[in-house]
């Protein structure tokens, strides 16, 4: 019974429920200082495995600062706002440019209005009578009113995406469709202008009529100015193996022609949100593979794309700072407000905020995701396979010397200073150490890093965790001294041949430093004061016991070429199998005792 409880208590990791919430708190305090507000700790692991990345591109990418920089005529003539020629056409699209009623007067709607008014002379002739705001789903801005002239009447104008205002035209020139695409060819945000005469009496009824025998005015072209770090933050995620995809209600041409500009290969394909709608589940996650655009998107279909992401298997990310992002942004497996004149729903939803405006922080975040698992990985290898070992050579001992070298109380000691502490410092190491950034570097982390490279790991800590211990206990029964003499040694051995493969894997680490020596040291004293040395079954050590310790620490080093060996192989394999199983039976049992129900078998 003393035998097996020695086991048990070898092969329970008691610092594993505090490895990942520790780890993750400390990431998230790292990349606060950076910028970035970690709403949702338990988001980075998801960061770590993020490949996809989706970019609301207006405020995102861009400064969200409208400029308008050309107009055409009807007949196809493209001027520079400043150019006589451009004045009418200039003035009819600020028409249509509804404002909205606040309790401070009026304000424009809409940053595509506020462009064209800042260009536009002023017009105090024209009086509305009516007026209807942009909509995604509608396409267009419309205004009724009268100009002055009472030969004309009332005059309906409106301004919008050219695949709605054009077939709603009359006469519409051939060359409108060729210039419209020449414009958006150029990354600018094409809007075209018509007007008519307004049919009914009642302006709301007029503005709420479907769009018919409008006369073509011409096009306003706008630009957008992109964040200075847009092209290098995308260029980072490229490099990370992070596939970045650009969300806008842009022309597809445009769309295509700001994503070139921002950095996207020539190659970039672009596809709109009503083609991804009006395909099926299949075709939909074969467009997006190959697609770095989505233009012309509606809100709710920024939402269907990152749900077909999803559903072909990626692990998505959605940044966005407007209220119309929201929704993808908390269905994203990672959301990412940007704060900077963002919107209150945006933040809310938001797993990430960059507090800065920033977006070259995301590259940061990104490889503090991937570190995480890293140094996880590493802190549960230290707690399995430390124990794994220690079960080892508890067995091993039994077979030598009749029942456990180690006692309870010595393996619960060992856990603390071996398992515990520096298993903490190694799951807190930042992404800039070489040991996690090299992992970092190598693109987005999978399940697979808890698969077959952690069983390798704590199968060769357990290796050699268990022939520094067996060296140890061997040397002490070779050489004169009593037995618990041996078995102080073989304590010894044990802390030492794990602190020093903790060291060997985190050696730019002051932190894993600090707490391995630390650690040793208290061991040292624990040892060598003779009534606590008592307490914990030890006995303090001479020069030569000190010495055949060392030695066995330095001959635990070769233990793992024994890997190679498959008996030794399957034995530890075994050993790690048995400290997963007995730590998840040892948290069933606790379950019962606090829930009650082992209470009678207790008593």
């Amino acid at each position: 019974v003393s035998g097996g409880v020695a086991v048990a208590v070898a092969a329970v990791p008691e610092g594993l429920p505090l490895v990942a919430t520790v780890a993750q708190m400390a990431a998230a305090r790292r990349l606060s200082r950076r910028g970035v507000l970690v709403r949702t700790p338990r988001t980075l692991e998801a960061l770590g495995r993020v490949d996809t990345v989706c970019f609301d591109k207006t405020g995102t990418l861009t400064e969200n600062k409208l400029r308008l920089v050309r107009v055409a005529t009807a007949d196809g003539t493209v001027l520079a706002t400043d150019d006589e020629r451009a004045t009418p056409i200039v003035r009819l699209a600020a028409r249509a440019c509804p404002q909205e009623e606040t309790g401070q007067g009026r304000r424009v709607a809409h940053a595509t209005d506020e462009a064209v008014l800042d260009v536009a002379p002023p017009d105090p002739g024209w009086e509305p009578t009516g007026e209807l705001p942009f909509e995604t789903r509608r396409g267009y801005a419309a205004a009724a009113g009268r100009d002055g002239d009472p030969e004309m009447g009332e005059l309906l104008v409106v301004k919008g995406a050219p695949e709605t205002i054009l077939p709603a035209c009359r006469d519409l020139p051939g060359h409108a469709w060729d210039t419209a695409h020449a414009l958006a060819g150029q990354g600018l945000r094409v809007l075209a202008v018509a007007r008519r005469v307004c049919r009914a009496d009642d302006a709301e009824a007029e503005l709420d009529a479907p769009l018919a025998d409008l006369e073509f005015s011409g096009f306003v072209a706008l630009a957008d100015v992109p964040r200075d770090t847009s092209h290098a933050l995308l260029e980072e995620l490229r490099r990370s193996g992070i596939l970045p995809v650009m969300l806008t209600g842009d022309h597809p041409e445009t769309a295509r022609a700001i994503a070139l500009q921002l950095g996207w290969p020539e190659e970039t394909e672009a596809v709109t949100g009503d083609e991804l709608v009006a395909m099926g589940r299949r075709e939909r996650v074969r467009v997006l593979h190959g697609a770095g655009v989505v233009a012309r998107v509606a809100p709710e279909q920024k939402l269907h794309v990152v749900e077909a992401l999803q559903q072909a298997g990626r692990v998505v990310a959605m940044a966005g700072d407007g209220a119309n992002d929201a929704a993808a942004i908390r269905a994203a497996d990672v959301g990412v407000g940007v704060e900077s004149r963002g919107s209150a729903a945006a933040r809310n939803a938001a797993d990430l905020v960059l507090t800065t405006g920033d977006l070259s922080v995301l590259v940061d975040a990104v490889a503090e995701g991937r570190a995480l698992w890293r140094s996880v990985a590493d802190a549960v290898s230290i707690l399995i396979g430390g124990n794994a070992g220690e079960v080892g050579f508890s067995v091993l001992g039994t077979l030598l010397a009749g029942s456990s070298p180690l006692s309870t109380r010595q393996l619960l000691l060992v856990n603390l200073l071996t398992d515990m502490f520096p298993a903490m410092a190694v799951a807190v190491t930042p992404s800039s150490d070489p040991s996690t950034a090299e992992h970092a570097a190598a693109g987005p982390m999978g399940l697979d890093v808890l698969g077959a490279p952690l069983l390798r790991s704590i199968r060769r800590r357990g290796i050699t965790t268990c022939f520094g211990a067996v060296a140890a206990y061997l040397i002490g029964r070779l050489t004169p001294g009593t037995e618990r003499r041996s078995t102080t040694m073989a304590l010894c051995g044990v802390v030492g041949a794990q602190l020093v493969q903790t060291l060997s894997g985190r050696r730019h680490s002051t932190l894993v430093w600090v707490t391995a020596l630390g650690s040793a040291a208290v061991l040292a004293a624990l040892v060598q004061t003779p009534g606590v040395s008592h307490f914990f079954g030890c006995t303090p050590l001479g020069p030569v016991a000190w010495a055949g310790v060392a030695l066995a620490i330095a001959l635990s080093a070769l233990a793992p070429r024994l890997e190679r060996l498959r008996a030794v192989h399957a034995l530890y394999d075994a050993a790690a199998r048995l400290a997963l199983r007995l730590n998840d039976l040892s948290r069933q049992a606790r379950h019962l005792f606090e829930s009650g129900i082992a209470a009678p078998v207790a008593s």
